[in-house]
């Protein structure tokens, strides 16, 4: 299936987005077990959605271009230029070991971005160069990370689609691969968005530009740190009708500036 990021325009509520409601949870499972796990995860997010709610910029990591000690760095260099991103391995564990992984094996090199859209994003990762392909580090194996169909989206309410955002593009709920995106739109929504749904030095942040369409259906794991004149060249360069750069623009390595170590 392709994976694909559509733009929208209306934002999505954290917790709405991840089904709270006791008919949703009914819906999509006949098993206590599964109700109650679901249960408690909505309940932590809710918990993590109130400290965001009262927390003030040093609460979220975007916000800096420091690299913390719990982050890790790569740089994207590609035929345009390099791009710096720092990684969240503390808030989308997954994403970002996924990421470093295919990094060290060489997976994304000499893959194009295949889908380009200035004032939106930039994607790539797709072996294939035409959005169809790519797949996690855990296809195949008997891990149910995966089972086949891409592991789970990881949402937060610590990171958000800002422009210089790096997520994980996907083809519906918990189909993650091995396609992201750079968020690249320069256009202020801050305006747009509400107060009792997106923390203020969010909102603050947003007037720089994003996506906030896109919060609660994309797993963010990255920030670019320095780079984004390079993101801007490769969003404004010239696509046929598919979004598809009618020149190929290449990563050609990833170089891992910083690593992280899971447990």
């Amino acid at each position: 299936m392709k994976k694909i990021i559509t733009l929208a325009l209306a934002t999505t509520l954290f917790l709405g987005a991840c089904g709270n409601s006791e008919t949703d949870t009914k819906k999509n499972t006949s098993s206590e077990t599964t109700q109650s796990s679901s249960s408690d995860a909505n309940a932590e997010l809710a918990a993590q959605y109130k400290k965001a709610m009262a927390s003030d910029a040093s609460a979220f990591p975007q916000l800096s271009e420091t690299v913390a000690d719990n982050e890790a760095q790569v740089i994207l260099h590609t035929s345009s230029g390099d791009i710096s991103i720092k990684l969240f391995p503390e808030y989308a564990p997954l994403a970002v070991e996924n990421f470093l992984t295919h990094a060290k094996e060489g997976y994304y090199n000499r893959v194009i971005f295949h889908r380009v859209i200035n004032n939106f994003m930039i994607q790539g990762g797709d072996p294939l160069g035409n959005g169809t392909g790519g797949e996690s580090i855990w296809a195949g194996k008997e891990d149910d990370i995966d089972n086949g169909k891409g592991f789970a989206n990881e949402i937060t309410p610590f990171l958000y689609n800002l422009r210089g955002a790096l997520s994980m593009a996907n083809a519906g709920p918990n189909t993650n691969g091995s396609q992201f995106f750079i968020n690249q739109n320069k256009q202020d929504f801050s305006s747009r968005l509400n107060s009792d749904t997106f923390p203020a030095p969010i909102i603050e942040a947003y007037k720089k530009g994003g996506n906030p369409s896109l919060d609660a259906g994309y797993t963010v794991f990255g920030q670019v740190i320095s780079g984004m004149d390079v993101v801007d060249s490769i969003a404004a360069t010239e696509t046929d009708s598919n979004d598809k750069p009618t020149t190929d623009i290449t990563i050609n390595s990833v170089e891992i500036v910083k690593d992280y170590h899971f447990k």
